[in-house]
């Protein structure tokens, strides 16, 4: 049985991608903040699917939760074959409005956490010929929105740059962009979403099963919805200028800054 290790996988697209892959008889190692959510989900997954899930209580915006997750990747006794670098947050606010210390921790999060956790394990993937690492992004990564948008796009960039890199490897690395997905993201930080078309909403059980079937098919990039597909497809085209205004309003009224 291979072994995946999720972060941020009590909630949202983590937890997602935590039943997806307990389903399909993975085995799983489980990173998050809250040590009792982390326990309560690897006993569901367990007696649900008769998988082995481990939980490792780690916060990936201090340096001491990131090197406990890269001591575990790195464990050569317990090869991790799938990497989900999911845990990621927003912050509520205009640039300025935002504390610098929270900027901050969003890049430490959404930038550093995913370099070296996906350093960490792609060594080890090398070496034996084979793995592969999904790292969460969003379509905001492609329009110019701020510190969140911005962190994103180098999300992007970093791993279809290490995708390619690694072309030949066995290794596989995937950006996964998804759009306005239903779960605690924007609860957490304080944003209403009563505003959001109801069409703009993703099952995050279907964009898991979107994003693993684009991963078997040696894809860099997904974006796991035909109607955000095309949304990207109007923004390739979209001048510059205009779009920085266009995402600015879009931006202050649906999505973190």
């Amino acid at each position: 049985m291979t072994t995946a290790l999720i972060t941020g996988s009590t909630a949202g697209i983590g937890a997602a991608f935590a039943r997806r892959l307990a389903a399909d008889g993975h085995n799983l190692v489980l990173v998050a903040r809250d040590t009792k959510r982390l326990q309560e989900q690897a006993t569901e997954l367990h007696d649900r699917h008769g998988i082995e899930a481990k939980v490792l209580t780690a916060d990936l915006a201090t340096d001491k939760g990131i090197a406990a997750v890269e001591k575990r990747l790195r464990d050569p006794k317990a090869a991790v074959d799938l990497l989900v670098n999911n845990a990621g947050f927003g912050n509520k606010g205009h640039f300025l409005e935002v504390p610098m210390a929270d900027e901050l921790t969003m890049l430490k999060v959404h930038c550093e956490a995913v370099l070296r956790l996906t350093s960490a394990v792609t060594a080890g993937m090398r070496e034996r010929g084979r793995g592969g690492v999904i790292n969460v992004a969003s379509v905001a990564a492609f329009v110019p929105r701020g510190t969140y948008g911005a962190s994103k796009a180098w999300v992007v960039q970093f791993t279809q740059g290490a995708a390619k890199d690694l072309a030949g490897s066995g290794v596989r690395l995937m950006a996964l962009c998804p759009g306005f997905v239903r779960t605690e993201f924007h609860q957490r930080a304080g944003m209403g979403t009563g505003n959001i078309p109801n069409w703009m909403w993703l099952d995050a059980d279907k964009l898991v099963a979107a994003a693993l079937a684009d991963l078997a098919r040696g894809k860099s990039l997904s974006i796991p919805d035909p109607r955000y597909k095309a949304l990207m497809g109007v923004v390739k085209v979209t001048p510059r200028a205009l779009l920085g205004g266009i995402t600015s309003r879009t931006g202050r009224k649906y999505g973190p800054q």
